[in-house]
């Protein structure tokens, strides 16, 4: 591989890949590959990727944890401004690893991405004061296809970073802080349920 290195199967959940990029730096900046669908597919990631995504967010936005129920996304995630903490979870039937999350800390300086296959539900949590964030999808956004998890799920259990409060049994925000930053979510995403609810839907 020419331009990144690749880390599989993060925790054990197959299919995560953390890619870390050659960066050619001196005293002017530096230069990188941000993709090469060449380098991808000799480290066995030939994925087509049909739409590119971008978002900034302030400090103590949560987003997710999202999925798409008819028309799964392979992501490819990385921020480009600021300081996220990026998780996956694994909701693949029959998965082994059913149901097991893997966090990544993505920023500006280390500039990791982060693969993340389809069948997996996905969020972020922003712990910068701002931070913008980018996404290549392998599938074309379809309305009204989005799922979702409570991100405080106990059953799950991810440990975000700088994260305070209590859980009290749903997935609303009030309460939590991000570094003394209330934490801030749509309206939405604190009503997603639990992942047995999910489970249940599947039989």
């Amino acid at each position: 591989m020419g331009q990144i290195t690749v880390e599989k199967d993060l925790d054990g959940i197959e299919g995560l890949c953390l890619i870390t990029p050659a960066v050619h730096g001196d005293s002017r900046g530096y230069f990188m590959e941000t993709y090469s669908a060449r380098d991808m597919a000799e480290a066995g990631l030939d994925i087509v990727f049909v739409q590119d995504n971008q978002s900034m967010s302030t400090k103590g936005v949560l987003r997710g944890l999202h999925f798409q129920k008819q028309y799964p996304q392979t992501k490819l995630v990385r921020v480009i401004k600021g300081e996220v903490f990026d998780v996956a979870v694994d909701l693949r039937i029959g998965s082994k690893t059913y149901g097991k999350w893997h966090g990544e800390l993505l920023t500006e300086e280390n500039k990791k991405q982060f693969f993340i296959p389809r069948g997996f539900a996905h969020g972020f949590l922003v712990l910068s004061d701002t931070a913008e964030f980018c996404y290549k999808c392998d599938d074309f956004y379809h309305p009204n296809d989005e799922g979702g998890l409570a991100w405080n799920d106990p059953d799950i259990g991810i440990l975000w970073p700088c994260l305070e409060g209590e859980y009290h049994g749903t997935a609303n925000a009030a309460g939590y802080t991000v570094d003394s930053v209330p934490l801030n979510m749509s309206e939405k995403d604190q009503k997603w349920l639990r992942i047995k609810h999910l489970v249940l839907s599947h039989e």
